[in-house]
């Protein structure tokens, strides 16, 4: 049996920040174990988020905007981001990236194959991969399945943000690549919100993705009927080239995720609860978390010592969902008012759950305020879903 400080389970989005900013603290001699089950060398995702501040993964920025356009039929904003950059990272550069520090690292041990077991006791944790037994003081475990996932029907409102993209190549200069599309609403709202993201590096490449939130997935053909549709018929290419497609399901659910698991593991990511429940975005989040496992680990010698957002925006999550629920067709109209009367740097502090009392005040005025009035009023008074 192989004995480890930390056992990473999952090298995704999560485990890899995890073991990255581990590498990067005073904690970065101890002997890491981390364990994937695929290899990840594909560019399988793409993640994006705004931010005013560096982060340990600037290297890989694949493209930065400006700008943002939000838009719908009859109207288009242009958001001033001010000291804020839209920021992408393709999966597959941020797994080569990573993965390479790691292999670098003598105390960092690499393993692929399908967990098949997992226990703790009071010293450790253990896990069994492939008929290998390796044991650790402390795991954290990314490894989410929407299978597996336990819900409580009638307790919290579940959604999927799910997406479909296609990385096209138009054989015409149509793009600004300095400026990105956050949420374009001309498409076929059909009772849910529905919108799409484009998202230019170059006057002639762009990604193009259909995104969704709604109760139900929808099928392969579907998504590009609308990509087509919009590409074709509201973009006005004719003549391009789908060069590499993507696909995922995000859930967006009020039900808390279990983080800590027993006296010695930790869920982290998706599987501990690091997605935003009204708005599907991780990535700056996981990062968050990464950095304060390290401090707690450094701090007080365990993992568990973790900052908690204040109640509010789970409060505020709970009645965004249930307006995205009951009245998805006319989130369009409620987003496009959003970015109307605030300014981007208000609402990404609001999504961020960084915004004060007052900037919470100032974003919930500027709404219409019956959908959220009959949304508060079932969820907190009649607590009904």
């Amino acid at each position: 049996m192989k004995e480890f400080d930390f056992v990473i389970l999952g090298a995704g989005a999560a485990g890899l920040s995890l073991a990255y900013h581990l590498l990067q603290s005073p904690l970065k001699d101890r002997r890491i174990l981390l364990v994937e089950r695929e290899q990840k060398v594909h560019n399988d995702r793409t993640w994006c988020f705004w931010s005013n501040r560096p982060t340990l993964f600037e290297p890989v920025y694949f493209h930065t905007w400006p700008h943002l356009m939000v838009t719908h039929w009859n109207e288009t904003l242009d958001l001033d981001l001010q000291d804020y950059g839209y920021h992408m990272i393709r999966g597959a550069d941020y797994y080569r990236f990573v993965l390479s520090a790691l292999s670098e690292v003598p105390n960092v041990t690499l393993v692929q194959g399908e967990v098949k077991a997992v226990s703790q006791d009071a010293g450790g944790i253990s896990v069994l991969v492939d008929g290998h037994e390796y044991r650790g003081r402390w795991g954290f475990d990314s490894t989410f399945s929407a299978q597996a996932w336990v819900r409580q029907p009638g307790h919290y409102h579940y959604l999927w943000q799910h997406f479909k993209g296609w990385v096209i190549e138009s054989d015409q200069p149509v793009f600004d690549p300095a400026q990105a599309t956050l949420f374009d609403f001309r498409t076929p709202q059909d009772g849910a919100m529905r919108f799409m993201y484009v998202l230019p590096w170059s006057p002639t490449d762009a990604l193009v993705e259909y995104t969704l939130f709604s109760p139900t997935i929808l099928d392969e053909r579907s998504y590009d009927e609308a990509l087509r549709a919009y590409v074709e018929g509201v973009l006005n290419l004719r003549h391009y080239r789908i060069v590499e497609q993507e696909r995922g399901a995000i859930p967006m659910t009020d039900q808390p995720f279990e983080r800590r698991v027993g006296p010695r593991l930790l869920n982290i990511g998706t599987k501990g609860g690091r997605v935003k429940p009204s708005s599907g975005y991780a990535f700056l989040r996981i990062q968050a978390d990464s950095a304060a496992i390290v401090r707690s680990l450094m701090q007080y010698g365990h993992p568990f010592a973790l900052p908690r957002a204040p109640r509010r925006f789970w409060l505020l999550d709970r009645i965004m969902l249930q307006v995205m629920w009951r009245e998805g067709g006319r989130m369009a109209d409620i987003f496009m008012q959003l970015f109307r009367n605030n300014p981007a740097r208000r609402i990404f502090r609001f999504l961020d759950e960084e915004a004060g009392v007052v900037e919470c005040l100032q974003v919930l005025s500027s709404l219409p305020p019956l959908p959220f009035l009959r949304a508060t009023w079932r969820v907190y008074a009649l607590r009904r879903l």
